[in-house]
């Protein structure tokens, strides 16, 4: 763990994980935003971070220039921060940052090591997909483990995915081969909308992961952006009628409105986990294809 720096030393019991990354694995900035919002709504105190000069592609993700309160000129490095939380029902870790754009391998050789220092009982990793799901209904997740006990636990699904990967799948495997359980969480959002940032979606990660940590998760900040969020997509969806009826196909295959069923076609049914993970699978492959 020669790339950590250690800004706390707390005693935790077995925590749990919960890491996201930024980029290629966030879309509509989800799975950042789910991890953000719990370490502002829980008030997570700063446990370590790793020195992003080996794995960082300071041309692609730059620095920032910013001044202190007495006009000095500071540097912000894009860096990997974890923060640690003592919750009612556990101890809980957040780890957040860009992907890497280098050194996979000794990258999360790093997370690993904190995780076996800190005596990490689980991972859960945060994703985000683009699929067609409506932004004015529930966000759905799903979620998928190698261990038996979590899968049985869980409700989770064995993922049989083969194909490119992101740093969050190299990072479960990196677990898995530490005899770390982790769990993959991805939240499905809305193609039409890639570019608006999500708090349902992220809200609905929050959840997911709070419940299966066993603690209450910090949700209000979250919630009171999705009115917001629905204006705001609704403006541009009203404005186009073939966007408007493509969204109200989606919202009709949702709800299973028996009326419209015979005008509603095969393509547009309401996705099953299952197609929810074939979605995801897509999505993984067009990602490295852009």
């Amino acid at each position: 763990m020669e790339h950590v720096r250690w800004h706390a030393q707390p005693t935790l019991r077995s925590p749990t994980i919960v890491a996201a990354f930024t980029g290629w694995n966030d879309a509509a900035d989800a799975a950042s935003g789910a991890v953000r919002a719990m370490i502002e709504g829980w008030d997570a105190k700063v446990l370590a971070s790793i020195d992003p000069e080996e794995f960082t592609d300071f041309a692609t993700t730059r620095p920032h220039v910013r001044l202190s309160e007495q006009g000095a000129r500071e540097i912000v490095w894009p860096q990997t921060a974890m923060w640690y939380v003592s919750t009612p029902g556990a101890d809980v870790v957040l780890l957040l940052g860009p992907e890497p754009a280098l050194r996979w391998r000794l990258f999360t050789e790093q997370i690993v090591g904190v995780a076996q220092q800190i005596g990490a009982s689980m991972l859960i990793t945060l994703g985000a997909l683009l699929a067609d799901v409506s932004h004015r209904r529930p966000a759905q997740v799903i979620g998928s483990a190698t261990d038996d006990d979590l899968l049985e636990r869980f409700d989770l699904q064995r993922s049989k995915y083969e194909g490119p990967t992101g740093i969050v799948g190299v990072l479960q495997h990196a677990a898995t081969e530490s005899d770390l359980k982790s769990v993959g969480l991805w939240a499905a959002t809305p193609a039409y909308a890639a570019q608006v940032t999500s708090p349902k979606a992220a809200l609905a990660l929050v959840q997911r992961a709070t419940t299966m940590i066993g603690t209450p998760g910090p949700i209000a900040a979250l919630a009171g952006e999705i009115p917001g969020y629905e204006s705001q997509i609704d403006e541009f969806v009203n404005a186009d009628a073939d966007l408007s009826a493509y969204v109200h196909r989606l919202e009709d295959a949702s709800d299973g409105d028996d009326d419209d069923a015979d005008a509603t076609p095969p393509a547009m049914a309401a996705p099953t986990g299952d197609e929810l993970i074939q979605e995801l699978e897509q999505f993984l492959r067009d990602q490295d294809q852009g």
